[in-house]
This record gives C-alpha cells, sequence and structure tokens, in this order.
C-alpha cells in the first residue's frame, strides 16, 4: 500500500470508528501514529499548550468555519458543543478536542448543494481532502475526509441523504442531514491541569 494511501485509509478508519463510539483517544489526525510511547516524536509535531476551554473554544471556531463553507445559513445544527479527551500518547498532559454536529431542516437538493460547496471550498480555506466518495455502508452514503494543512484538525463530512427514491422500504436516513465530526491534534495541557475525567 502506498504511504499517502495508507495515511488516507487510517484517517477515515478513525472515523469510523469515532462514529461507533469507539475509544476517543484513537482518534487523531492522519499525521499520528497509533502506538502507545508517551515519546512526544510519536506525534510528529509539538503541541501547542492551550487550556482545555480555550481548545474547546479553537475547535468551535473550527466548526463555524466549516458550517460556513456550507452555507445553508437556514439550516437546523444539533446543539452539544466540542468535547475534549485525553491523548494516548501521554493522557497526563495531552488532550485533544472533538466536536460532532449535523445540520438539518432543509431539502435534500439544498443539502446536495451544501455538501458540494463545502467539497470546492476546503482546498480554498487551507484543507487537504484526503477521501471523498461513498463509504462502505449499505447506503454508500457520500463521505468527505479532510485535514486542515494550517493547523492540526481533521474533519469527517458525510451527506445522508437517499440515494435511491424507488425503493419502497423506509430510508435509513429518516432525518436528511450532513453529519459532521471535527477532530483536532493533541493539545499540552498548562502545567498543573489535572485532565482526569474530563469530557
Amino acid at each position: 500500500m502506498a504511504p499517502r494511501t495508507a495515511e488516507r485509509s487510517r484517517t477515515a478508519e478513525r472515523f469510523r470508528r469515532y462514529s461507533l463510539g469507539a475509544l476517543m483517544p484513537l482518534l487523531a489526525l492522519a499525521t499520528l501514529t497509533t502506538g502507545c510511547s508517551k515519546d512526544m516524536d510519536d506525534l510528529g509535531y509539538t503541541p501547542t499548550t492551550l487550556g482545555v476551554e480555550e481548545a474547546r473554544t479553537k475547535t468551535k471556531a473550527v466548526s463555524s468555519q466549516i458550517f460556513d463553507l456550507i452555507g445553508i445559513k437556514q439550516a437546523t445544527t444539533t446543539e452539544p458543543g466540542p468535547g475534549v479527551s485525553t491523548c494516548e500518547q501521554d493522557p497526563e498532559h495531552l488532550f485533544l478536542s472533538r466536536h460532532p454536529w449535523s445540520l438539518y431542516g432543509v431539502s435534500e437538493a439544498e443539502l446536495k448543494q451544501g455538501f458540494q460547496r463545502l467539497k470546492e471550498n476546503l482546498p480554498k480555506h487551507g484543507w487537504k481532502i484526503v477521501e471523498y466518495g461513498p463509504n462502505s455502508s449499505a447506503a454508500k452514503t457520500l463521505e468527505l475526509t479532510a485535514d486542515s494543512e494550517k493547523e492540526h484538525y481533521s474533519l469527517n463530512a458525510e451527506l445522508r441523504v437517499d440515494t435511491d427514491s424507488s425503493k419502497n422500504a423506509p430510508s435509513a436516513n429518516a432525518r436528511p442531514s450532513i453529519q459532521i465530526r471535527v477532530v483536532s491534534g493533541c493539545f499540552r495541557a498548562p502545567e498543573g491541569t489535572d485532565l482526569n475525567g474530563i469530557f
């Protein structure tokens, strides 16, 4: 497997595990390794020191950028804000932030147009698309995965709309939506921060 193909596969697999409720520390950028070493060399970069609430704010700002790139202002979005969890490389000092949310309440045509805008606009705003196309689900949901080239963030988006309106069976996508998952790389908590039990 070519290095870039392997990188794309790892990124996509981490998001799939996330969507299935797997352990949050396994979520990281494609540049992160999956080893258990606490050596910072495993990360491939030096983590920025940032407080937990500041990291939540930063991740929310990334999500806001994604919302703007989709460009459906009249859509409804889910409410929960960004969460945090420790990084497996050093759970006493490192943590990441993640923000799953969805956009809905508009027609499927508007969602499809918004998803296309997202795909077209991400590279113009410093994101590199590493995977795009139908995923392996039974519905063959259109999925996009991208890495920020400016900061340590990754994005996964799914367009959940009916793919075959001729079927009589109820749709698996009861509420058409765009599902978004934003995940940061690891941040270093300020000295004295207790990361035990963060969420």
